[in-house]
């Protein structure tokens, strides 16, 4: 799966995402043809390398042509303009619909905070030309690229004041700060606007806030620039583009234990079977000495949330224990799915393990083999390799 992972570490704007795509590897004139599609031409895309704090990045811009300079600054546009604008395109349905949803996401903050409905709000910063280009070409890379999965990490704000159209606002923007309520966010003392209700927006829509990179095997890197130097940090938004590592499907699950030395031995098989037939995962007996050097038994059982309570009711009926431990731990296993196969012998089920969609693992279910091999007089082993053989046939066909 390939996913993009942005470092926040001097906040988020949209410009800066479109650099740090642009610098990791996304095509400007891709860029420009597709936002040819929504119909508007009176603007500029340029990017340039820069520095910033000795790291080269990205600086990506807008500029919108001087003739319809005065027009864009006295236009406003309500959400549903701007949703107009978009559906109309020739836009793909996908990149429609993600754009959509970061405008809306900025529609209810802007409502929040000025007290109106999002049909009633008027965008003026955010629904400037540069702003759109910044939504809608942020979707238009991220579906260019493939991006299955966005993350990002903390965002870091600023502080002090940003003018805006309606006057001096505290920093981060009130908007800002309604979009990133319930999100990692950590405070900083500098004084500029780290963070814009546009970046914001885009990363809270399509991304998943995490703590740090997920781990992935890393094809491409780039950072985007900020529009002027910071003295105390990079003013840099990095991404890092790559392949998720899946080692397995992962749960947790319930341990049980209990150490029992005065149960006749004959019991432990029925107390076993008791315990998978309410539902248990697992079940299994290990020797261990316990005190006073007597031979005892230890249970283990697996046994998900559905089944605990019902499991632990069987272990005290069903056993002389005076109690037991219990614990959860994390389980990695290969997705799993079960298929019939056509034997000499007949149909018989089969379990394939999966690891990233490539089948690593077969087993014949033993019950199904058994009463096979018990119905027509065969060793068992003929009916289970016979099944293997023929799950060999799909493995070489996947």
């Amino acid at each position: 799966m390939k996913i993009v992972y942005f470092d926040c570490f001097s906040g988020a704007s949209g410009d800066m995402i479109l650099g740090a795509l642009i610098d990791a590897g996304f095509n400007q004139k891709e860029l420009s043809s597709e936002l040819k599609k929504l119909g508007i031409n009176n603007y500029e895309l340029s990017s340039e390398k820069v520095l910033r704090s000795a790291i080269t990045g990205t600086k990506f811009d807008v500029s919108i042509k001087e003739s319809a300079a005065n027009d864009e600054h006295h236009k406003k546009r309500t959400l549903k303009d701007i949703s107009k604008l978009i559906n109309e395109s020739s836009l793909s349905e996908s990149v429609k619909r993600d754009s959509i949803r970061i405008f809306e996401n900025l529609a209810n903050a802007e409502a929040k905070v000025h007290n109106t409905t999002p049909e009633k709000v008027h965008f003026h910063e955010v629904g400037a030309i540069d702003s759109i280009v910044d939504i809608v070409g942020a979707v238009i890379a991220f579906d260019s690229l493939k991006i299955e999965n966005i993350y990002f990490s903390p965002i870091r704000t600023g502080t002090g004041f940003v003018k805006c159209q309606h006057g001096q606002f505290p920093i981060p923007a009130p908007a800002t700060v309604e979009i990133l309520k319930g999100y990692h966010v950590i405070g900083t003392d500098i004084h500029r606007e780290l963070t814009t209700p546009t970046g914001a927006a885009i990363l809270t829509t399509l991304g998943v806030n995490v703590k740090m990179c997920p781990e992935i095997t890393l094809n491409q890197i780039g950072y985007g620039a900020g529009s002027n130097e910071i003295p105390q940090i990079p003013n840099l938004l990095r991404v890092m583009i790559g392949e998720t590592v899946t080692v397995a499907e992962q749960d947790e699950v319930w341990m049980l234990e209990t150490n029992i030395d005065d149960m006749p031995g004959e019991h432990f098989g029925y107390l076993l079977e008791k315990i998978l037939d309410a539902g248990a995962l697992d079940g299994f007996l290990t020797p261990v000495q316990m005190k006073k050097s007597r031979p005892g038994t230890l249970i283990s059982v697996l046994v998900d949330d559905e089944y605990l309570l019902k499991v632990e009711k069987i272990i005290f009926e069903q056993s002389t224990t005076f109690g037991i431990r219990k614990y959860k731990v994390s389980r990695k296993k290969l997705s799993r799915k079960f298929v019939d196969v056509k034997t000499e012998y007949g149909m018989i089920k089969v379990k394939i393990g999966m690891l990233n969609e490539c089948i690593k693992n077969i087993t014949p279910e033993h019950e199904n083999c058994r009463k096979i091999a018990d119905a027509k007089e065969l060793p068992l082993r003929l009916v289970y390799n016979a099944a293997i053989n023929a799950a060999q046939l799909i493995k070489e066909k996947t």
